[in-house]
């Protein structure tokens, strides 16, 4: 009756295992460490980084733990914070010889000290919030009205161009704010171009009123393109907010839309407020200029002479100096789309760009008075620029054209992924700014494991004291569950917050409850005289249905905090929903495998340790 099959058993033994496999890395704490990654986008890291960093340590005279290659950064692992500085110091004079113009960034950072077999099968540790590690909080507000004014200024352009296309005169057009405004000579052209507008400016509304002999005709943006706008701004922003955060390999920041214009970030374990605002604010756009092919130019190239008045000296990715023109002949504004492939003749990696109407049109007229001339694509970051490639003109260009040179297939899709996201869709003013000491995230921890281990140790005497030893099997299934949560947070690489560990001490409360239903029941069993196998048996199958309903009715409760919560209020979610599907398994399948393993071999069972039951009639006097 009350025995488990050995596949039970065998699940048990295989959950255990595992939780405890993915909880150790917890208990092994963080080490200093001091991370390299890319500034520049055609910086690469890879194993040569990694050399560079092991040699400058060594030539510093410092030993590292361990120095690694992990995802798109270095990570040079030390005992002591003192070394920690003074390896920062040595690698950023080895990688970074002008500080004017850095292609990395060095950073101070933690890295847990798992053992390299942990790592080696993904057991990795929490992530450790804001309010746990210290670090820097941001409120930003995007300007949206800006957002729309540069919306407006890109239709201006193409409604322009497609008037000239049709042949529609007008004798005036301008942007007013977020509307076009056009002077036009007749009631007959004014249906015409309403009717344009119609066609090929969805997002456009047009009204049109007399003025004089003429007909004045504003078109203005619709209210459903308005929220769209302003939505793909916002999208825009945290998606560029996320590329540039990554780089500095800043452990899982939070990066999260709060109301309508606003962003939060929260960028947990770095305190220099000064280099999380230089991160905000980085960008990167494209220029291009005609290569000037003067032979004053040639001089200045070959052999250091003076360069043009009208021209600019830049460096090309091999390091060779190149003069170009200082007229911008179309800027990174005008990009619309880039996506990585490959060249279909010499099949090297490229990254074809798409331009809108305005940007079409100027290269096409470039290009078709400058044919076999040499027309430059400058990346600028950080104020530098840096020439990606200088091609000659074979034909004339329009919408589309592509980069391509000696780029690898990483350096395409990084430059594609930072052109299409590399400037903000709109300004951000920050409106709140906070820092938070790894001293006071210390402490916080404390606070928070002291409640979870108080509340842990309570819970198990209580129930050690009224249930015996069905309580400590109650309490073996709520170290069980504390265990599996923990395993499951970290397999899932969770962050954990101030409101996280609140979510993990109401959990074991939570949990607690379903073995009291179960003692309960299996107490109401044994008064009724029902003989101690049954009472055991019948005690876990009528309690389940229970245990079911008020656990699924707290998990919708959860579910909706999840969807509909933001912030702190998502992570007390994430755990308290975990902590509920981990109860269900350990107060019920663990704990009933012990009491079968317990009490189930025994054939002609007479009591069960489960505290005082009290019978109805037991206090009558005879």
């Amino acid at each position: 009756m009350n025995r488990y099959p050995i596949w039970k058993y065998l699940v048990i033994a295989i959950t255990l295992v595992i939780a405890g496999l993915y909880t150790l890395p917890n208990f092994f704490g963080e080490a200093p460490a001091v991370q390299v990654s890319s500034l520049k986008a055609m910086a690469k890291i890879d194993a040569g980084t990694v050399s560079r960093v092991q040699e400058a340590l060594k030539a510093a005279g410092i030993t590292a733990e361990d120095v690694v290659l992990e995802g798109n950064s270095v990570r040079a692992r030390l005992d002591s914070p003192d070394n920690q500085l003074k390896a920062k110091d040595a690698i950023q004079k080895a990688l970074i010889p002008d500080a004017a113009d850095p292609s990395y960034i060095v950073a101070l950072n933690l890295v847990s000290r798992s053992p390299a077999w942990l790592r080696s099968v993904h057991a990795m540790p929490m992530y450790l919030g804001l309010d746990l590690r210290g670090g820097v909080h941001f409120m930003l507000q995007v300007d949206m009205q800006a957002a729309l004014t540069k919306r407006a200024d890109s239709l201006t352009g193409d409604l322009r161009l497609a008037l000239r296309e049709k042949s529609l005169r007008y004798e005036d057009l301008m942007r007013e704010g977020t509307s076009i405004q056009m002077r036009l000579p007749d009631a007959a052209t004014a249906e015409a171009v309403g009717r344009l507008v119609q066609d090929q400016f969805a997002d456009l509304q047009t009204r049109s009123e007399p003025d004089g002999a003429k007909i004045k005709l504003a078109a203005s943006i619709k209210p459903e393109a308005v929220r769209r706008v302003q939505e793909q701004a916002l999208k825009q922003n945290i998606t560029t907010l996320h590329n540039r955060i990554n780089e500095l390999g800043v452990s899982e920041p939070v990066i999260q839309q709060q109301g309508l214009d606003r962003i939060v970030v929260q960028l947990p374990g770095v305190q220099d407020t000064a280099k999380a605002k230089d991160i905000l604010g980085r960008t990167a756009t494209l220029e291009m200029r005609l290569v000037d092919e003067s032979a004053e130019a040639r001089a200045a190239e070959l052999a250091g002479g003076l360069v043009p008045f009208s021209s600019e000296k830049f460096m090309e990715r091999n390091g060779r100096p190149i003069i170009l023109k200082k007229q911008v002949v179309l800027t990174g504004e005008s990009l619309t789309d880039a996506q990585p492939g490959f060249d279909s003749q010499s099949q090297q990696p490229k990254v074809d760009l798409t331009v809108d109407a305005k940007g079409g049109r100027i290269m096409r007229d470039v290009s078709r008075e400058n044919l076999k001339k040499r027309m430059a694509i400058v990346l600028f970051e950080k104020g530098k620029g840096e020439v990606l490639t200088a091609p000659v003109i074979q034909g004339e260009l329009g919408n589309r054209f592509q980069i391509s040179g000696s780029m690898t297939t990483v350096e395409a899709n990084d430059l594609a992924l930072l052109l299409r996201a590399g400037s903000l869709a709109a300004p951000m003013d920050i409106i709140e700014e906070r820092t938070i000491g790894p001293s006071l995230g210390a402490e916080n921890i404390a606070k928070g494991f002291n409640s979870v281990t108080w509340g842990f140790v309570v819970i198990v005497a209580f129930m050690a004291l009224y249930y015996t030893l069905f309580g400590l099997i109650s309490g073996l299934a709520l170290a069980v569950n504390l265990l599996m949560l923990v395993a499951v947070l970290s397999m899932l690489q969770a962050t954990l917050t101030l409101p996280g560990m609140a979510a993990m001490a109401l959990a074991l409360g939570m949990a607690i409850d379903s073995n009291v239903l179960i003692n309960e029941r299996v107490r109401e069993e044994l008064r009724n005289g029902v003989a101690p196998q049954a009472a055991i048996h019948a005690g876990y199958d009528r309690a389940w249905a229970t245990i079911l309903d008020s656990n699924i009715t707290t998990l919708i409760a959860g579910l909706a905090l999840l969807v509909f919560g933001s912030g702190p209020v998502r992570g007390f979610a994430v755990v308290h929903c975990i902590g509920i599907l981990t109860s269900m398994f350990s107060a019920v399948f663990f704990s009933r495998g012990l009491v079968n393993l317990w009490y189930g071999r025994q054939k002609k069972l007479k009591t069960v340790s489960i505290g005082t039951v009290w019978r109805p009639g037991a206090d009558a006097q005879p």
